[in-house]
């Protein structure tokens, strides 16, 4: 395989050596000399490491921080609102990070998302599969005893950050607007009582407890009597970007927080905290960013870190093409890329 050859590029750039892929129908090895990814795409991090990075960078507002306060103190959900690309989800993070409360559990919603789904998963075929064998003689000296329910159940994102604890989980339910239009009326129950049934361990004739999987650990919990309920109530951010709108009851029982558009001095603290410095460039750019949200148009923050990070990221002062490149991620989102 050979090496791939400069092109010529603008005196003093490196609008030729920034090109990995070019196009040119050959083989060659170009991918060697590609730099390292921005943190925030780091995918040599485990999830949990990318989450601590993520939320170590976050820098909310006065606003973000007296409403989250409120929720700590009256047990509340959180519905936090706001344009895309503000940090609505990584707040949860921020959360999770400083008060040392462990993994964000995560809930992303689609329009086939039910209240079941949140709380508990129950594999009816894999326990009826796994009863024929004993019956019919297969797997007599190995493998559970048919009658422990508790393998085939595991708890999900909601189900699990309601199990008793010392201190409260952090549960981040991700747009929930994009869910089906009963779902917010589903959770009120659960939100008023911090507790819920699993009917399968309820008709149990044994009185015993039965050990499940929470949804993010191999180390199983007990349920006693099909009932789990919390001690602490936990820590519930639910985002939305405003597709539709919610049921009052819904409302009455959440704490809203709407998070703005940041200035442009803000905004200039989030790029730095992602990437250390600006250069002169930098600078015009993000002031240049915010004059564009200021008009109205639609951006998202991490169409600014990426487009800063391509150009801080390749050797070399950026050229001509780089540039042009940085300005096509920075397009408006709700216009084509022209």
């Amino acid at each position: 395989m050979s090496t791939i050859d400069d092109q010529d590029g603008a005196p003093g750039t490196d609008d030729g050596r920034w090109l990995v892929y070019r196009g040119s129908g050959g083989p060659h090895d170009g991918i060697d000399g590609l730099t390292g990814p921005p943190s925030w795409r780091d995918f040599s991090l485990t999830p949990e490491q990318r989450m601590t990075d993520l939320a170590s960078r976050y820098r909310p507002g006065d606003d973000e921080i007296e409403m989250v306060n409120a929720a700590l103190y009256v047990r509340r959900p959180l519905l936090v609102t706001g344009p895309p690309g503000t940090g609505k989800s990584t707040l949860a993070a921020s959360i999770s990070y400083e008060l040392g409360l462990g993994r964000v559990l995560r809930w992303p919603i689609s329009s086939r998302s039910t209240l079941a789904d949140g709380l508990y998963h129950y594999d009816a075929i894999g326990r009826l599969h796994e009863v024929n064998m004993r019956r019919g003689g297969l797997d007599q000296e190995t493998g559970p005893d048919p009658e422990d329910i508790g393998q085939f159940i595991r708890l999900g994102p909601l189900g699990t950050a309601l199990l008793p604890a010392e201190r409260p989980r952090v549960l981040l339910i991700d747009e929930i607007d994009k869910g089906d239009v009963d779902l917010p009326n589903d959770l009120l129950n659960v939100f008023e009582e911090g507790e819920f049934t699993i009917p399968e361990l309820q008709r149990l004739a044994s009185d015993r407890p039965v050990d499940v999987l929470p949804y993010d650990s191999q180390t199983r919990v007990a349920v006693r009597r099909g009932r789990v309920r919390c001690t602490v109530f936990p820590v519930i951010v639910m985002t939305s970007n405003k597709e539709r709108d919610f049921p009052p009851a819904f409302l009455r029982r959440c704490l809203q927080l709407e998070i703005k558009k940041p200035s442009v001095g803000q905004l200039r603290e989030i790029v730095l905290a992602h990437l250390g410095s600006l250069d002169s460039e930098g600078e015009v750019r993000v002031q240049q960013f915010w004059d564009s949200w200021d008009r109205g148009e639609t951006h998202a923050t991490d169409q600014l870190l990426n487009a800063l990070a391509l150009l801080s990221g390749p050797t070399g002062t950026p050229g001509q093409q780089r540039r042009a490149a940085a300005d096509r991620i920075t397009h408006p989102l709700d216009e084509s890329a022209s």
